[in-house]
């Protein structure tokens, strides 16, 4: 499925590139009427990135999260600095279906197994960014790719498998912000890997022909944020282009 994707700052929309607050690219559209235009053309789920709070947890949107999550009837998932359990309790009570951790899985995997078996594999995603190296290593990096933790993705899935990880949202770094098209090949031996395992494409999206060659590689979701943002084309062309 399609699963267009907002992240905010302050309540704004916005896209970074690569990551980089430095790099921040403003959308003038609201959050609560974009969901509303992506729902309406048939988005049953829609991905939030609180980038305030990835920043800087102490300033999580909570207030604005609830509002835009009671105005949809999507099920949301969302992530940004995700790093304490309080943090998983606050977006699930705030109505999220799925919340999203990344830096802290790797970092501190145990407590994060801890909360898949507490709140249910269902209810946890996975975001692995992967950086490829020479040698053809897919090593995760942390801290909004600041740091490179030396674990590769496939040893990291292996140690969450233990506790029934189901969804995994993985980006390759290098497409990501790019609009050059998907890493295919990654997602396709991943899934073939993993079968157990609900996997998401992010980053590089930027044509209808790029959500096509994902078609095949066995991925549950693709998020699509900018190009939609960009007007490269339609929600509506999107999910046409998945669905037939």
């Amino acid at each position: 499925m399609i699963i267009p994707a907002l992240d905010l700052i302050d309540g704004q929309v916005v896209r970074l590139f690569q990551g980089d607050y430095g790099q921040v690219t403003e959308y003038n559209v609201n959050p609560t009427e974009q969901f509303a235009v992506y729902h309406q053309a048939g988005a049953n789920w829609l991905h939030l990135v609180d980038l305030t709070g990835a920043k800087n947890t102490q300033a999580r949107q909570l207030t604005l999260i609830r509002q835009l999550l009671a105005s949809t009837p999507a099920n949301i998932q969302i992530g940004g600095g995700v790093r304490c359990e309080q943090d998983v309790s606050d977006l699930l009570h705030a109505g999220a279906q799925r919340v999203v951790i990344g830096s802290t899985a790797v970092k501190q995997p145990e407590r994060v197994k801890g909360w898949i078996e507490k709140y249910g594999a269902e209810h946890i995603v996975l975001a692995l960014d992967i950086n490829i190296d020479n040698n053809g290593n897919r090593i995760v990096a942390v801290s909004g790719w600041q740091e490179d933790s030396g674990v590769t993705i496939e040893t990291l899935l292996e140690d969450f498998l233990k506790v029934g990880l189901k969804h995994v949202l993985c980006t390759d770094i290098s497409r990501d912000g790019t609009l050059t098209g998907s890493n295919v090949e990654l997602y396709v031996d991943l899934c073939r890997q993993y079968p157990q395992v609900q996997f998401q494409s992010s980053g590089g999206i930027g044509s209808l022909d790029d959500i096509t060659a994902l078609k095949g590689s066995g991925v549950a979701g693709v998020i699509v944020g900018r190009a939609l943002l960009d007007g490269k084309f339609s929600a509506e062309q999107a999910f046409t282009c998945w669905n037939s």
